[in-house]
């Protein structure tokens, strides 16, 4: 800044050097206004990424402060918690044919004291029953064969061990048991071996569970292959991916699932190459509902778009950004939500042709409002040349137009869901596996995983114990998935 005593001798010598320096301070002043609008670009950035959080985002809830408030994207249902009419009950029942009974009987009269032990009773018709666990230990079963001498030929011959019986000493539905803890409650190897040896009794090497991964997921190949193609002939399957950390490198855990299949696999990359090498999506010909990751869009099959993540946008351009159309747009996804549900709810097939009519007509019209506002927005400064960036809630807008019959096709088409929930849960407990352990140490152990939980889960989801099915992959009879077709 200059002083009044320089500011003097530049007008002393003259308009020329007056005005060099009223340029000199002018470019100076641009300069200061550009990295202003920059900062101010970058503090309003900084601000959005502050402001997400799993209500307003994907971000996961872990992620979020412990200041956020508690509020949710579920809506009130108006029903009394607990269990509601016609939920089937899990109370403990009375059986009719206990394993033992045990009869109580007084000893003596309580108006008078007489001994009552010679007298013969009669059962009282109140019955009470304790469920116990029997004591635990290994059944320990030796498999011995016989020798025999032909009579015809004399030639000796040796009857022969079952295959479930390898060698001198060796465990039996243990290794199901060990690969349950361990493949399905994610359980670290040490603590699922201390659970069973004082469970049992008896000690359990590590070695025995990192032997039983490999032989399990080894049994389930024809398993998974039937899971996959099971998968590429539904009508409706849902799609998601995450990231995992695989020998210390990312890569990424892919999803399919309906409410009766699972599959996951492990691969390095998240588009494209990796739904290729899985297969299943290049064989799809039903709906695919997914979160609109761009690999998706390349297959020919029918889509649909998760609308839970939509709400958390939109909840976020209206909360955060200020965006009066997303605010209305959230209210109508909710509404036709609201009058599907109570249309199914009703056993009815569809919506109305008029209230079809009028969800779309209003669908349009705040598209409408979203382009007029986002047009009255300043373009976000980024003190760089060439094309502005848009500011999320016209990304978000923008994806809204571009894909409405993939947003709305839930109020057309009842048996596709309002989001894509049911693979986000199938990917919940992958995501806890990581918090557990961090990742894996090598892409056999993650292949094996993989396997080993499409099959649990598939089981799971189809009423099977998950401990019976995987003593089964141990005896070579792993069960089978029922799958459409």
């Amino acid at each position: 800044m200059l002083t009044r005593e320089e500011l003097q001798v530049v007008y002393e010598q003259g308009p020329e050097a007056t005005w060099a320096v009223v340029e000199q301070l002018y470019g100076l002043l641009k300069e200061q206004q550009a990295q202003l609008l920059e900062l101010r670009a970058r503090v309003k950035e900084l601000e959005a990424q502050v402001a997400l959080n799993s209500r307003n985002s994907s971000k996961p809830p872990s992620s979020d402060s412990v200041t956020r408030p508690p509020r949710s994207l579920r809506q009130p249902s108006g029903r009394k918690s607990g269990g509601q009419p016609g939920h089937p009950g899990k109370t403990l029942s009375l059986v009719a044919e206990p394993d033992q009974t045990a009869v109580h009987e007084p000893t003596h009269c309580e108006a008078c004291g007489t001994g009552l032990g010679k007298i013969a009773g009669e059962l009282d018709p109140e019955r009470r029953q304790v469920f116990n666990l029997p004591p635990l230990k290994l059944a320990v079963t030796e498999h011995r064969v016989n020798r025999k001498a032909c009579a015809a030929c004399g030639q000796e011959n040796r009857g022969r061990f079952p295959v479930e019986v390898p060698c001198g000493a060796s465990y039996g539905g243990i290794q199901g048991l060990l690969t349950y803890l361990n493949q399905a409650h994610l359980l670290p190897s040490a603590r699922s071996c201390q659970i069973v040896s004082d469970l049992f009794g008896q000690p359990i090497a590590e070695g025995t569970l990192q032997a039983a991964i490999p032989q399990c997921a080894a049994g389930l190949g024809e398993t998974e292959t039937r899971i996959k193609q099971g998968l590429a002939q539904v009508e409706v399957a849902h799609f998601d991916e995450t990231g995992l950390y695989v020998a210390g490198k990312r890569h990424w855990l892919h999803s399919a699932s309906t409410a009766q299949l699972t599959h996951y696999a492990c691969h390095e990359r998240r588009g494209s190459a990796a739904t290729q090498e899985i297969g299943i999506l290049p064989t799809f010909t039903g709906r695919a509902v997914h979160d609109g990751v761009s690999a998706y869009w390349a297959y020919a099959c029918l889509h649909a778009l998760c609308n839970a993540h939509h709400l958390r946008e939109l909840i976020f351009a209206h909360e955060h950004l200020q965006r009066r159309w997303a605010g209305e747009m959230k209210t109508l996804l909710g509404e036709i939500k609201h009058a599907v549900d109570t249309a199914t709810a009703q056993q009815e097939l569809a919506l109305a042709p008029r209230q079809l009519a009028a969800y779309t007509q209003r669908y349009a019209a705040i598209v409408q409002e979203g382009l007029a506002e986002e047009a009255q927005q300043p373009p976000l400064p980024t003190g760089l040349r060439g094309r502005k960036k848009q500011s999320k809630s016209k990304n978000l807008l923008d994806r809204l137009i571009k894909s409405q019959s993939e947003t709305l096709v839930f109020m057309h088409d009842f048996a596709v869901p309002f989001d894509n929930n049911q693979a986000e849960r199938d990917l919940r407990m992958m995501k806890v596996k990581q918090k557990i352990s961090g990742g894996f140490r090598t892409k056999t152990g993650a292949h094996a995983f993989c396997r080993i939980r499409s099959y649990l889960s598939t089981m799971q989801k189809q009423g099977q114990n998950a401990i019976t099915a995987l003593k089964n992959v141990f005896l070579g009879t792993p069960l089978v998935p029922e799958v459409p077709g």
